[in-house]
C-alpha cells in the first residue's frame, strides 16, 4: 500500500482483485520495490526484491512488471541507453529531467511544457502523451560546478589530458 500525493491510500490488493487480479507474493515485492526505489530498471528491482525472496528471478520481475503497467499501477520511461525506468502510476504524471552529468533524475509537472505541447498541437495536430518523456541535460548542481567535459571535443580532452598529465599535453615529454 502506498499514498497518493493527496495523502489517500492506494490499496494494491484492491485495486487488482476489482480488474480480476490477486496480489500474490511476487506482484507485492516488485510493487514495494518500484514504489521504494522511484526510478527503477527491471535489474534494480530484481536486486531489491531478492532481499526478501531470493528465488524470484528476472523474468519473473518483467512479466510482473507488464502486467503492472497493463494494469496502470506502474509507468516506464527511457531516461537513457539502458533499460527503462519503472515509478509507481498512482503519482502525478510528469516529464523526467535527466542530469547527463551525475544521473540525477528531476520530476518536472506537465504543465511546464504546456506550451510546447500547445504548439505541437497547433503546427501538427499532434496529442502528446509525455509520461515516457526525458529530457537529458545539466542539473543545477552540475551546471554551476562548471563547464561539462566532452569526449568528443579535442580542445576539451587536450585540456583533461594536460591536468591529469601534470600539464603536459598528450605527446608532450
Amino acid at each position: 500500500m502506498t499514498t497518493d500525493p493527496d495523502g489517500t491510500a492506494t490499496d494494491w490488493k484492491s485495486d487488482l482483485r476489482q480488474r480480476g487480479y490477486r496480489l500474490t507474493p511476487q506482484r507485492q515485492l516488485v510493487l514495494e520495490a518500484v514504489d521504494a526505489l522511484e526510478h527503477a530498471t527491471p535489474d534494480d528491482i530484481l536486486c531489491e526484491v531478492r532481499r526478501t525472496a531470493s528465488g524470484i528471478n528476472i523474468s519473473t520481475v518483467y512479466r510482473t512488471l507488464e502486467l503492472l503497467e497493463e494494469l496502470g499501477l506502474v509507468s516506464h520511461a527511457h531516461l537513457g541507453h539502458g533499460a527503462p525506468t519503472y515509478h509507481l502510476a498512482d503519482r502525478h504524471d510528469h516529464i523526467h529531467l535527466v542530469c547527463r552529468d551525475c544521473t540525477t533524475v528531476i520530476e518536472a509537472d506537465l504543465d511546464v511544457a504546456a506550451d510546447f505541447t500547445e504548439k505541437l498541437r497547433a503546427t501538427f495536430g499532434f496529442e502528446t502523451d509525455l509520461k515516457h518523456f526525458a529530457i537529458f541535460g545539466r542539473c543545477g548542481t552540475c551546471a554551476t560546478a562548471g563547464p561539462a567535459e566532452d569526449p568528443e571535443d579535442p580542445v576539451a580532452a587536450t585540456g583533461a589530458a594536460t591536468a591529469k598529465t601534470g600539464g603536459k599535453g598528450p605527446g608532450e615529454k
